[in-house]
């Protein structure tokens, strides 16, 4: 084989557009982005969803990425319009949801409230879902700074007491502290190894 086909070859194989940002690094089995650290894919779990009345209104399915957690939230019953949702550090639900504690932000260097808060974010802001006129979300969202993986990007889930998704009342303006003026928590639900 002449040199001139080997490019052809490691494109085909890690992507043209992977092999030309120079952001891959072949290995044995695999490749690893150099700038991030790598989760390995397909840990899942989940969370039931319940309102403050304790009924089940909906569920969301964690699934890890190589950068990242995709979660898929689909729940009913909420008031139509936008609403804050946010990662929380204790894994426990009782109303009034202040038991699952504040957001996760267990690095070394915690940053403030807010995607669009300059020094910000911190680990556990997600962006805000919509509930239609009947009250329903079907939303994907996905978080560097969160992960199920033992290893790789973002804040461990599975930690010793676990943790919590929460949606509140009103919509987070991403900007201001603690919680982006997102009201009552009006949801939440025990994330749990699937």
């Amino acid at each position: 084989m002449t040199l001139s086909r080997l490019p052809l070859i490691l494109a085909a194989s890690v992507g043209l557009g992977a092999l030309m940002s120079g952001c891959v690094a072949i290995t044995e089995n695999h490749y690893s982005r150099d700038d991030k650290a790598v989760a390995r894919i397909g840990d899942f779990g989940e969370a039931t969803l319940i309102n403050a009345s304790g009924q089940t209104i909906g569920r969301a399915v964690l699934t890890q990425g190589t950068t990242g957690l995709l979660i898929r939230v689909e729940v009913d019953g909420l008031t139509p319009g936008w609403h804050g949702i946010h990662i929380h550090a204790t894994g426990e639900c009782q109303a009034p949801f202040t038991s699952a504690g504040g957001h996760i932000n267990h690095s070394d260097h915690t940053r403030p409230h807010g995607l669009l808060n300059p020094g910000g974010p911190d680990d556990g802001d997600l962006p805000n879902i919509y509930a239609d006129q009947q009250g329903r979300v079907r939303a994907e969202l996905f978080t560097t700074r969160a992960r199920i993986a033992p290893e790789g990007p973002g804040q461990w889930l599975w930690d010793e007491d676990g943790s919590a998704l929460v949606i509140h009342a009103m919509p987070d303006d991403h900007r201001s502290q603690p919680i982006g003026g997102a009201g009552d928590r009006v949801a939440c639900g025990i994330m749990a190894a699937g």
